[in-house]
């Protein structure tokens, strides 16, 4: 017994040494030593995750729709904004539904009445997705947790009386799905922050240095410490710059001294200079409809972000033509990871919590999909010698030690030939146990599809090719 006992203290020293040892870098609250960690592992690996925008405005969900046509103006979380910028839908709409009414009125009808966190976790686990960021606090200032600095508009206080942001933290952990937070620096109305929102200054704003101190700080190191969040996912940050915001202190302190700094994700919205050079990973924003392209960086690890839909907030006008198909939705995960990326795709739950079918229905096809051919996603790198003209074949690489994965969108194809390959030891067809012929010449790696009878394919869309190698031929295709 004294024996097991020591080996048992042994042990726990060494994890412990080990663990001391993971946490001896310190880094300062300057950017060339933030930018020199490491984002996380896990996250690299992970590659899809979901979003959530949920708040008061879901409530009158509404946005302009523009024929199925992706625009900023097509944001239903952004309504109060909108509003006190004067834009004429958005004033025509609350006219005729609202009246003169304020917007804080739609905090009391957000209900959550049927909002099942374990449900949602589910569903997001059936995906296939292995995070989950949720709007703690978006522009409007409402809070989904009791936040002492919004003592007053918060979920608990108005509105369901539950603690959101605490359900959604269990159940994503109780579902093995790492969680986080999407955070708004900025509050469209509040008369303490410091912004022209609304075309005029507010005579009670406080510094941009003290309304961080004061609320942006307290509320940030509360989501880390208390609801151990996996991620912190800021926004709104484009008012001033990151020191101004004390955006390098909170970092520092973050990844030194709170209960995750060895784990916790963070992206590049630190300040209006930050985005596509300084913070954790970078960020993009329906990139892939001509958005903001900023942090589409292959040296990198970078996120796309998009709705299924054109509007991150649940946005009740949309028609099925603004939402993207089964396919498209697989297609633009496969996009981001072949370029090196991860996907955040978005849903908007109704005011009263739930998922719209159609949402669901997206994402349930997605984990079908994945299901089969997650070995070509999860953990998987860029192929830097990827065809340039492959993508717009609608052909996807993606790479892993000794395997090459190509994903085939395009329709009609009875081959392809991919040039620069050879060496190869055999080709096979994820999901599938069937012989796929090949063959090399020349002009590359020439690959025949194999034909299935009605419904027996391993997958409604777009088969995944694994190529393998030996080790020594591989790493010669690969690592060129």
């Amino acid at each position: 017994m004294k024996k097991r006992s020591a080996i048992k203290n042994i042990f726990a020293l060494a994890v412990a040494l080990t663990a001391a040892g993971a946490r001896a870098e310190t880094y300062e609250a300057t950017w060339e030593s933030l930018d020199a960690r490491p984002v996380p592992q896990w996250w690299r690996e992970a590659k899809f995750g979901i979003f959530v925008h949920w708040g008061p405005y879901a409530v009158p969900a509404f946005a302009p729709t523009n024929e199925g046509k992706f625009s900023w103006d097509c944001y239903a979380e952004w309504y109060q904004g909108f509003l006190l910028k004067g834009k004429a839908p958005f004033l025509k709409h609350h006219a005729v539904h609202y009246g003169t009414a304020p917007y804080g009125n739609f905090a009391a009808s957000f209900t959550a009445a049927n909002f099942d966190a374990e449900a949602w976790a589910d569903l997001f686990r059936k995906a296939g997705a292995k995070y989950v960021v949720l709007t703690s606090k978006h522009h409007d200032g409402y809070a989904l947790w009791p936040s002492p600095e919004s003592p007053y508009y918060n979920a608990v206080a108005m509105g369901s009386g539950r603690d959101l942001a605490g359900e959604f933290c269990r159940a994503m952990r109780r579902a093995g799905l790492k969680r986080g937070f999407y955070y708004s620096m900025l509050e469209y109305a509040n008369p303490l922050y410091p912004g022209i929102r609304d075309g005029r200054p507010s005579p009670a704003a406080l510094s941009i240095e003290e309304w961080n101190r004061r609320v942006n700080l307290p509320q940030l190191k509360e989501l880390a410490e208390t609801y151990e969040a996996d991620i912190i996912w800021p926004d709104g940050e484009w008012d001033y710059e990151s020191s101004r915001h004390c955006s390098k202190e909170f970092l520092a302190w973050l990844f030194n001294s709170s209960k995750v700094r060895d784990t916790v994700v963070v992206n590049d919205r630190w300040g209006k200079e930050c985005r596509g050079r300084h913070g954790g990973h970078y960020t993009t924003e329906y990139a892939l409809e001509g958005g903001d392209t900023s942090g589409d960086n292959a040296r990198h690890p970078w996120e796309e972000c998009r709705g299924i839909g054109n509007s991150f907030g649940f946005n009740r006008y949309e028609t099925v033509a603004d939402y993207m198909s089964r396919e498209r939705c697989v297609e633009t995960l496969v996009h981001c990871v072949s370029r090196g990326g991860n996907l955040l795709l978005n849903v908007g739950p109704t005011a009263d919590g739930r998922i719209p079918a159609i949402m669901q229905d997206r994402l349930l096809a997605m984990g079908r999909w994945l299901a089969v051919n997650g070995e070509a996603i999860y953990a998987a790198e860029r192929w830097a010698d990827a065809p340039k003209d492959f993508a717009a074949r609608k052909i996807y690489f993606t790479r892993k030690a000794d395997a090459l994965y190509m994903t085939v969108f395009a329709k009609d194809l009875a081959q392809v030939t991919v040039p620069g390959l050879d060496g190869v030891a055999r080709v096979g067809l994820l999901g599938a146990d069937c012989t796929v012929a090949w063959r090399e010449s020349e002009d590359g790696l020439t690959v025949t599809f194999p034909m299935f009878a009605a419904g027996a394919a391993p997958v409604e869309f777009a088969p995944v090719f694994k190529i393998e190698w030996t080790p020594a031929k591989g790493k010669a295709n690969l690592d060129k």
